[in-house]
Order: C-alpha cells, then sequence, then structure tokens
C-alpha cells in the first residue's frame, strides 16, 4: 500500500507543475510569481524546439552538487528518447542551481525544475513521446517523471528503493548513477513533500531560497564522456 501511495503522489505531484505551467494556477499571492528574470547564460534554453541533439550512444554526466560530486551513465539505447531529452538539458546548463526538490528515503528524490521560472515555464509545454519499458526501476537508475502517456518534461528522479514497480506505468529508466550514490542518498529530506512545484515553477530559485533554504542543488552538470559537443543534430 505505501508503493501504489508513493506512485499516486508521484504522478500527482507532477501533475500540478504541468498544471500550472499551462496557466492554471490563478492563485498566486505574489507579483513575482508571473514576474520574468531571465537567469541563465545560455538563451537557447528559451527556445525548447531548437535543442534537439542526438546524444552519444553512451554518456556520462557528472553533477557536482552541494552535498559532493555523483555521476550518472546513460545509455541510450534503454529509452532514447529521454537520453536525448537529457543530453540537451546537460548541454546548455538547464540543471544549473536546480534544487533536488523532493527526497522521498526509500522511495526517490527528484528534480529537474529551473532555478530560473523563465526557463521553466517555457519547458512545461515541451513534453516527449514515451520510450518503451527495456529497464526496470531499480536503486540509482535514472527516470523521467510523468504525469501520464507522452507527458515527459524535465523533471527526473533517481530510485533509492528497488522501485520495479513502477516499470508497468510507463515510467522507463534511461541511466544509472554510477559513482557517487552515497552523495545522492545524503541528499536534504528535511522538507518531504513540501516544496509547491507551482511555486518553484513561478518562482524559482527565489521561492526556494526563502521557504526551503536547506534544499540540496546541483552547482553543476556537465558531460565528461566523450567529449561534449561530439553529437550530431536530428536531421
Amino acid at each position: 500500500m505505501k508503493l501504489l501511495a508513493a506512485l499516486v503522489s508521484l504522478c500527482v505531484y507532477f501533475a500540478v507543475a504541468l498544471a500550472a505551467g499551462a496557466g492554471q494556477a490563478q492563485t498566486a499571492a505574489h507579483p513575482t510569481e508571473t514576474r520574468t528574470t531571465h537567469m541563465t547564460t545560455d538563451p537557447a534554453l528559451l527556445h525548447p524546439e531548437t535543442l534537439n541533439a542526438t546524444a552519444p550512444d553512451v554518456y556520462e554526466v557528472k553533477f557536482s552538487t552541494t552535498k559532493g560530486d555523483f555521476v550518472v551513465k546513460v545509455t541510450r539505447a534503454w529509452a532514447p528518447i529521454g537520453a536525448d531529452r537529457f543530453y540537451n538539458l546537460v548541454q546548455h546548463g538547464f540543471f544549473t542551481d536546480a534544487a533536488f526538490f523532493r527526497v522521498v528515503p526509500d522511495f526517490i528524490v527528484q528534480f529537474g525544475l529551473s532555478a530560473d521560472p523563465a526557463v521553466s515555464r517555457v519547458w512545461q509545454g515541451a513534453r516527449i513521446k514515451d520510450d518503451k519499458v527495456t529497464q526496470s526501476n531499480r536503486p540509482g537508475t535514472l527516470t523521467f517523471a510523468t504525469a501520464g502517456p507522452n507527458t515527459r518534461t524535465t523533471q527526473l528522479f533517481i530510485n533509492f528503493g528497488n522501485n520495479t514497480f513502477l516499470d508497468s506505468q510507463g515510467f522507463s529508466p534511461f541511466g544509472t548513477v554510477t559513482s557517487g550514490m552515497d552523495v545522492v542518498k545524503q541528499l536534504y529530506k528535511g522538507y518531504g513533500e513540501k516544496p509547491d512545484q507551482g511555486a518553484i515553477t513561478m518562482q524559482g530559485k527565489a521561492y526556494l531560497d526563502k521557504s526551503f533554504p536547506n534544499l540540496d542543488r546541483i552547482t553543476s552538470a556537465t558531460i565528461v564522456a566523450p567529449a561534449a559537443g561530439s553529437a550530431a543534430p536530428k536531421p
């Protein structure tokens, strides 16, 4: 029952952000929720449709965080659409300063909402089609969050537990943590489910700094193998 409740929470929690990105969050109390502030240094992030490079067959991404470093190995054949999306996000610095805003012990750690609200908002509608599930959601695997069929955008989670029950729900892993899983397990979990995805989408880092200052963050995400820039654009 706990696993079923966790799955329902995962889908509902992600759906909240989708609704906010579609303009349905109309009870915002502060003007800062709709203010556009470009914090990113890469303007390409404001145009998701242009970020369509094909990822290498296998690549590694090093995450530097406020708790330490960990490395993810991505195998494109596991879930090629998701692997390509992740590759483009990393290449253009999407994850810089993004928070691990949802940490559920023995289940998952979730991230993938930009620190820049302008960036988060434009990516809410940049949905990608589902990949076939070829791998199981084992401990350490990296998977895109989803609110239903063909709704993946930028949010991801790393499995803490052996969450094989997610496999039949369409959650398709595309990578796995190969080093630093001890760092992932140490990410701050004291806020539980309290950070609000709609508020993160609309206010970004400012909301989290004010209301959840202890959350751990990604200081950088870098492709370390093969060399960055080796992938070709899709025809």
